[in-house]
């Protein structure tokens, strides 16, 4: 047992109240879920908050176009979101709203100990207005042509086609996103929070173990580019706290959204006996306190929020722990593909245990994307948890129930077997606690193979038609009783239901880390009933049926890649138009990486006098230095296409399932640039 149990608290980001859960939010409330149930499992003091985040302009223009009160679109979204997550079994100890009095304190008191300290400012800026709606636009709410590549209905902060950033001033014909009108250019008095008096504070604290390396050098690079001051306030109308003793100005909704997790903790303690808020809170506090966020809000948690802590003299988080995205068959999730799918959408088809087994087998404890293969995840749950895990109870109960009326082996027939699984676990829970699932599942699932070859070696339903091996068969099904209630234990924090249900059938308390080294033996089990069934494909199918809202043809961003689930060819073409189809062979002049793109290497390509400039999601699998000088097959009539990073002028061709595995065409040796392939 551990001599000193542990006192953490644990968060997730907040999801925003103005829409619902979809499996791509599940990735983080998932991985925090199995981390804290572990935690509880190895018996240290782990409590694990929540909220939604639930201010903002979005949901103030939300509320509107439902005709209801802000105050009602949150509430109601909140139980739907807490439903969704129930039935994940993500076990939240508090799951509250930013739209509180806590929340309202503890933003006040921030405020207002860092205004005193000098590390807030007040000046006066010019902004976007609208005349029509008299609000002033938040820049993602100002259309409008890009000022650099001339692309129309960008947004006004950034372009998605050639990815400049700008302000909204240097839009070319602006509009308001809310009412069409031409914006105003309007003054108004700001509160900002100085960045810039923290930067050593900053340097020290990033660099010190608190973040994951890499991002802890995706930070040196804001730190060489200059912390700047943090707009903190927004103007009437506004759903949000009015900032203190400023009539008419708004806390910024990411002012109050991560102390929303203050808030959050603060009302568990109030209904807590024993739950002290400065135990965890206060600077110098001992206990631990971690954040799992996406990395697209690394910025605010790994720079604003110590900052805005170490201010107002509260501790800083022991650690932040991010994640990268979820891809769909290795693309964005697509409404149009039936890949982009809401929580409720996936509960009324599966198991929801089976996508927390999935992500699971694929998340490390870096910043990386996992993706969600649909036959692969139809195919790792029907092999790993019912071909073997539960197989193994499956295989023995019967023999235990009818033939000793469930009773287990007074004693271990295979210690030495089951000491092997024992010691396992101390690997696995290092897996665990580094947030290294899959490789815990890995471990894990050897495991499983190990149990079932000892069954399939010692061969029951053989025993069980021969006279005289009574006990030889009591013993052999008793181990692997034992076996499998080692492996579904070091499984609980992943499949909580289908450990409740083992247990049940088990006859046995919840199971913890500790006890899971005391064999049961003369001990009675219940009567076996099956924990999980096969997923087929019809389900998945279904699932990706029910989640496609789009119905048009697809856009050239939004193609699929192929079948999702042993879909017939959809769309056949002739021959004559197959063969416009120019194929060329192009010889590799520059490669190198893109700045912004996770999969993306930038290609000119040489042509037999004529130079293309392609965009190529091939980043996983090749080095640019490796490709230079190399021949490749590409689509050389492909119509030239804008992308977020500039204009793409062909396609290269490759194959392969995705990641590393993708392997490009390369004609012969003594191919020429320009040639044609047929």
């Amino acid at each position: 047992m551990n001599e000193s149990p542990r006192k953490i608290l644990v968060t997730s980001a907040l999801p925003y109240a103005n829409g619902p859960i979809h499996i791509g939010h599940l990735v983080e409330y998932i991985q925090t879920d199995i981390w804290v149930r572990f935690q509880k499992m190895r018996d240290n003091r782990c409590i694990y908050v929540c909220a939604d985040d639930a201010h903002g302009t979005p949901i103030m223009l939300r509320a509107r176009q439902d005709g209801i009160e802000p105050e009602q679109l949150i509430a109601r979204v909140s139980d739907e979101h807490q439903a969704d997550f129930a039935e994940f079994n993500v076990d939240f100890d508090n799951y509250h709203s930013t739209h509180s009095d806590e929340n309202r304190f503890y933003s006040n008191t921030i405020y207002e100990r860092n205004r005193v300290k000098g590390h807030i400012s007040n000046r006066t800026i010019t902004q976007a207005y609208d005349p029509v709606e008299n609000m002033f636009l938040p820049d993602r709410f100002i259309k409008g042509e890009c000022p650099k590549c001339g692309s129309p209905d960008q947004y006004g902060d950034n372009c998605e086609v050639c990815s400049a950033s700008y302000s909204p001033s240097e839009l070319k014909d602006p509009i308001s996103a809310i009412s069409g009108a031409t914006p105003e250019q309007k003054e108004s008095e700001h509160f900002f929070f100085k960045l810039g008096d923290f930067e050593s504070m900053l340097k020290e604290w990033t660099q010190g173990g608190h973040l994951q390396d890499e991002v802890s050098n995706k930070l040196d690079e804001w730190f060489r580019a200059g912390l700047q001051e943090w707009d903190i306030s927004r103007d009437a109308p506004y759903f949000g706290f009015e900032i203190p003793d400023q009539p008419g100005k708004y806390f910024y909704v990411w002012l109050d959204a991560p102390i929303g997790y203050m808030a959050s903790f603060r009302n568990l303690c109030d209904r807590t006996d024993g739950l002290n808020f400065d135990d965890f809170w206060a600077r110098g506090s001992d206990t631990e306190l971690y954040h799992f966020i996406g990395k697209d809000i690394i910025y605010f948690h790994a720079l604003f929020w110590p900052a805005m802590l170490h201010g107002a003299d509260y501790r800083t988080p022991t650690a932040i722990f991010a994640h990268g995205f979820l891809t769909v068959e290795g693309q964005k999730m697509s409404k149009s593909r039936g890949t982009f799918i809401k929580a409720r959408t996936y509960l009324d088809h599966l198991n929801p245990e089976y996508l927390r087994y999935y992500f699971s087998a694929k998340l490390g404890s870096n910043v990386e994307d996992i993706d969600l293969n649909l036959e692969d995840f139809a195919a790792r749950i029907n092999s790993d948890l019912v071909g073997k895990v539960v197989n193994i109870a499956s295989r023995c109960a019967g023999f235990i129930r009818k033939r000793y009326d469930g009773m287990l082996s007074e004693t271990l027939s295979e210690p030495a077997l089951f000491d092997e699984f024992v010691q396992a676990g101390k690997s696995i829970a290092k897996r665990y606690e580094g947030r290294e699932f899959s490789h815990a599942v890995r471990e894990i699932m050897a495991l499983a193979d190990r149990a079932n070859q000892y069954i399939d070696e010692k061969k029951p339903w053989v025993i069980a038609k021969q006279e005289g091996n009574e006990q030889a068969l009591q013993d052999v099904c008793s181990t692997g009783i034992n076996l499998f209630r080692l492996l579904i234990g070091y499984l609980r924090p992943i499949l909580p239901a289908t450990t409740a249900k083992s247990e049940t059938f088990l006859q046995v308390p919840p199971l913890t880390w500790d006890n899971l080294a005391t064999p049961l033996t003369g001990h009675r089990i219940a009567k076996f009933k099956p924990l999980m069934t096969r997923i087929e494909k019809a389900q998945v199918q279904a699932m990706v049926d029910a989640s496609k809202e789009d119905l048009n043809p697809a856009t050239p961003a939004d193609q699929p890649s192929g079948p999702l689930v042993d879909d017939p060819i959809a769309d056949t073409v002739e021959f004559p138009e197959f063969a416009r189809v120019d194929l060329r062979v192009a010889r590799i002049i520059t490669a190198s990486h893109v700045e912004g793109a996770d999969k993306l290497l930038q290609l000119t390509l040489d042509l037999g006098g004529d130079t293309r400039n392609v965009f190529a999601g091939i980043k996983a699998a090749y080095k640019p230095e490796d490709l230079e000088g190399k021949l490749t097959v590409m689509v050389a009539n492909l119509a030239p296409r804008k992308m977020r990073f500039g204009v793409s002028e062909g396609m290269v061709l490759a194959a392969g399932p995705g990641g590393k595995d993708i392997f490009m065409l390369n004609p012969d040796d003594g191919a020429q640039p320009g040639m044609r392939v047929k």
